[in-house]
């Protein structure tokens, strides 16, 4: 987010309602003369991507595997969730996780590699105004059609050199994370100690303010532009997000998503792996097996569940690929030996609706009859003092106001907006009528995500998730590896907390999982995505920080004539 790179076969199994034993397939070598059983619990972006890569790894290697996956609800793909606009099939809407970029290798690839169709997102007509505000003031604004050299211009002029030194600062962190991708830098049994290798643990260790300063890149440019990335992309001001989060807030080149919906790369990851998944079982405990092992054997582990109240069955490997705190899930004695850290998320707000009506200029303080901007994204004032978490959303109110695109209501056939909201609570009717200028009833939004209507809104769909971390700045993070056969992924997520890093310790994992079960742990190996020659290049969505980083790369070719 490259032309894909792996065969194309895939192998969809049943779900089945109990695990059942599977026996080993003929020995190619001694290495198959046991299956090694393998437990994901989640069915994320994470779970999916062990499950696909341990799949692949071991096909290379001839190692015989059997993968279970745990998944407490009905679905896969985690935080990526579509709904039907007007309850209507035809017409998806991304609620959860909406895009990757060009440089997620492993969406990118498994997207094409799977023949996924990836969305347009150039609903925008010419005129239309893209804005960001503080709650007062319009302080920039993009205007679609217009030239990308007017807007580099006019970023030159406010800002100075600050937008260039931006785009060469995210450029460099970027290619400094990708090594995380190629040997000697994977697989990884420790993110710290990774981190500390590539240098990157002033970028995590500082607040976005401080490591933007420490680049020279000057403070107001960092609040009007760069703040509203952040806030968008993790609901948090500059002084309350690590420097490394900050950049990755700031790239967007080739902003990108699946038609339909991003979950389906982790449905046909776990199709091609040939994994059992389990949905609506919750895994409740992991014990270590009461067998006799010498005393340098390797532990096996026993899984209980809400579907089976005794232990299921037997694993040598379990791979932790959901939030610990929000697992529900207890390790008896020995399971655990490296603490299980325990982080705050953010609790984010989305809001889908639909409206015959556009946003209201008075709502962000314009002249009567001059023409609202279609995309809004929020930063604080000059005189606001940022907070943390709800606190921190500022006079604006909210994060984002996006208009998705006009869509049709089959119901009347009349074209509509259809709008997305993030905020740091739900959203009022009181809030609604103002951004309409129409009437809605106190009584509208209720805390179901029921459509209920009224003349002003035709749909509406609310939600809320525990989107991402609290980035703050740290220097250490979870371990990986928390016992001999036992693994984590979230520990990721304070690094940087995105689809493609949680798809990147999937893949980590399970090259761990597979070098052990092949004694390869002390070999170096060619493995991970790499880009191909191909130069076919995706469609891209036309997202404001993606044309803005065009503009600001147009100014450091100006700069360099």
């Amino acid at each position: 987010m490259v032309s894909p790179q792996w065969a194309l076969a895939v192998l969809c199994l049943s779900a089945q309602s109990s695990l059942a034993a599977v026996s080993a397939p003929p020995a190619k070598n001694p290495r198959e003369t046991q299956v090694r059983n393998i437990a994901v619990i989640g069915a994320g972006a994470a779970g999916a991507s062990t499950a696909y890569h341990l799949q692949r790894f071991a096909e290379e290697e001839n190692i015989a595997i059997n993968v279970t996956i745990f998944e407490k609800s009905d679905r896969i793909g985690g935080r990526t969730l579509t709904v039907n606009a007007y309850d209507d099939p035809a017409q998806p809407v991304e609620l959860g996780a909406s895009i990757f970029v060009n440089a997620n290798h492993i969406l990118y690839n498994a997207a094409q590699r799977f023949e996924l169709p990836l969305a347009q997102f150039k609903t925008s007509e010419p005129g239309d105004m893209t804005a960001i505000w503080d709650g007062e003031t319009i302080v920039f604004q993009s205007e679609s059609g217009a030239s990308w050299w007017w807007d580099a211009t006019r970023m030159w002029w406010k800002y100075g050199t600050s937008p260039y030194r931006a785009v060469k600062l995210v450029q460099n962190v970027v290619n400094i994370f990708l090594k995380l991708y190629e040997p000697p830098y994977f697989p990884f049994r420790s993110l710290t100690q990774r981190v500390y290798e590539l240098g990157l643990e002033r970028a995590t260790g500082t607040t976005g303010e401080q490591f933007l300063a420490e680049n020279g890149i000057d403070a107001k440019f960092g609040r009007e532009v760069i703040q509203a990335a952040t806030r968008v992309n993790y609901a948090s001001n500059l002084g309350y997000i690590h420097g490394l989060e900050t950049m990755v807030s700031f790239a967007t080149d080739g902003a990108m998503a699946v038609d339909g919906g991003n979950w389906q790369i982790f449905d046909n990851m776990v199709k091609y792996s040939g994994a059992t998944i389990l949905k609506n079982t919750t895994v409740e405990s992991i014990v270590l097996e009461k067998r006799h092992y010498p005393s340098r054997a390797k532990p096996r582990y026993m899984l209980s569940t809400t579907n089976n109240s005794a232990s299921v069955a037997s694993f040598d490997d379990v791979v932790i690929a959901t939030p610990w705190q929000f697992a529900n899930m207890t390790a008896g004695t020995g399971v655990v030996r490296h603490r299980m850290e325990s982080v705050s998320y953010t609790k984010l707000h989305v809001t889908l609706f639909t409206s015959p009506f556009a946003l209201q200029p008075s709502f962000f303080g314009l002249e009567p009859g001059s023409k609202a901007p279609r995309n809004v994204y929020t930063t604080l004032g000059p005189n606001e003092k940022g907070h943390q978490g709800a606190e921190g959303v500022g006079r604006a109110g909210f994060y984002s106001i996006s208009t998705l695109s006009t869509v049709t209501n089959p119901g009347t056939n009349a074209t509509e907006y259809l709008y997305k909201i993030f905020s740091a609570v739900a959203v009022t009717p009181e809030f609604l009528e103002k951004l309409l200028g129409a009437d809605i009833p106190a009584e509208f939004v209720g805390t179901k995500n029921e459509a209920t209507t009224v003349p002003a809104i035709s749909w509406f769909y609310a939600h809320w998730f525990h989107s991402y971390p609290i980035e703050l700045p740290r220097v250490t993070f979870q371990d990986v590896v928390i016992n001999d056969g036992v693994y984590y992924t979230s520990g990721i997520e304070s690094f940087i907390s995105t689809m493609e890093t949680s798809a990147l310790m999937g893949m980590n994992v399970a090259r761990l999982i597979v070098n052990e079960a092949a004694g390869l742990n002390q070999r170096v190996r060619q493995q991970g995505p790499k880009k191909g020659s191909d130069s076919r290049r995706p469609p891209s969505r036309e997202d404001f920080f993606d044309s803005l980083e065009s503009e600001l790369e147009g100014m450091m070719m100006m700069d360099e004539l």
